[in-house]
């Protein structure tokens, strides 16, 4: 069983887990892109991207960031749901020096412009589907940089078609918008594939993402979190599941919001840190989807909140998933209810 992040504890994880100050998230992506290039590192509807696909694909979407002249330091909002566009920005994003704030792609105009205005964003990636509440604020936020995504951008053609032709004219769940100057998100890596990643300057004091809270006591806050802060987290949670996991074999259903902390750390970069596969669930409300699509997967972990829990108890169908790969399964947001965690 290789443990790659305990590289440097060969008598074991001590009490207190420390990094240098090199050490940032770019580093940590930059690690895993060589050391895992042909390996699966997430997968959604249908399509999987490796290691060495998400590194190409982000580096495209960094390089056209900069060619825009986004500086190191500028805020940029991700507002959409678990599809494959998210690590492409968010990887992206980082690698370009670009600090990541992550909205709720269920925002109203009101709390949209309050995140986006308290954030200082000045360029967003936002999916389609949601591009009509960024159109009602955009005029009082300081965003100058649009990419407009479609659900299916990143699957491949002829999937991305029929996904995109089903979302927009059969369902009809794209509401008009308008967003002057954005540019489509196929424009951006047909572009930023031709140009070169420009290396930039980062310790781990560097800021990374501004992550808003709940807003349950005021209004909605950006907590700061560095490259250093969520670097030393990640290697916590893999510190607490290196009995259990091997290097390059897991596989985590992630119905968690990747736009949420939990989700992102626990999730999207710890399993990237020893390269794992994360399964992303596009509407986890969708139970009998939901259910459907964990069956194609020997997945070994699975990390969701009471309410998620409790529902896939109640779903036909889920008593008969193959637990068997199963290694670990945790709660978080708030605490799981006692009768839902004996249940399951």
């Amino acid at each position: 069983m290789e443990k790659i992040w305990l590289k440097s504890y060969p008598e074991g994880v001590p009490e207190n887990i420390a990094i240098g100050d090199s050490d940032t998230l770019v580093t940590l992506m930059d690690d895993a892109f060589r050391k895992f290039a042909d390996r699966p590192a997430f997968a959604c509807m249908g399509k999987t991207i490796t290691f060495g696909e998400l590194d190409t694909l982000s580096q495209a979407f960094g390089a056209w960031l900069q060619g825009q002249g986004l500086e190191p330091g500028t805020r940029i909002a991700i507002m959409m749901p678990n599809i494959l566009q998210y690590p492409i920005a968010m990887c992206g994003a980082l690698r370009a020096g670009l600090v990541v704030v992550n909205v709720n792609p269920l925002y109203t105009a009101r709390e949209l412009k309050h995140q986006l205005t308290d954030s200082g964003a000045e360029a967003m990636i936002v999916l389609a589907n949601f591009a009509n509440v960024l159109d009602k604020v955009i005029a009082e936020t300081q965003v100058r940089k649009v990419i407009v995504t479609d659900l299916g951008d990143a699957l491949g053609f002829p999937k991305s078609f029929v996904v995109n032709t089903m979302v927009r004219r059969v369902k009809k769940l794209v509401p008009p918008y308008k967003v002057p100057g954005h540019t489509r998100f196929s424009k951006v890596m047909s572009e930023g594939g031709k140009e070169k990643l420009q290396a930039v300057d980062l310790d781990s004091d560097s800021l990374a993402f501004l992550q808003y809270t709940g807003g349950t006591t005021g209004p909605s806050k950006g907590a700061m979190l560095s490259h250093g802060n969520i670097y030393s987290n990640i290697l916590q949670n893999a510190a607490w599941v290196s009995q259990f996991v091997v290097t390059g074999k897991e596989i985590v259903i992630t119905a968690l919001p990747l736009y949420h902390i939990f989700g992102l750390v626990c999730n999207c970069l710890t399993f990237f840190l020893i390269g794992g596969l994360n399964v992303l669930i596009t509407n986890p409300r969708d139970m009998p989807g939901f259910v459907k699509e964990i069956k194609k997967w020997p997945f070994t972990a699975i990390y969701g909140v009471n309410t998620l829990f409790n529902a896939l108890l109640q779903e036909p169908g889920f008593a008969s998933v193959d637990f068997s790969h199963l290694k670990t399964a945790a709660g978080g947001g708030m605490a799981v209810q006692s009768a839902v965690a004996e249940k399951w």
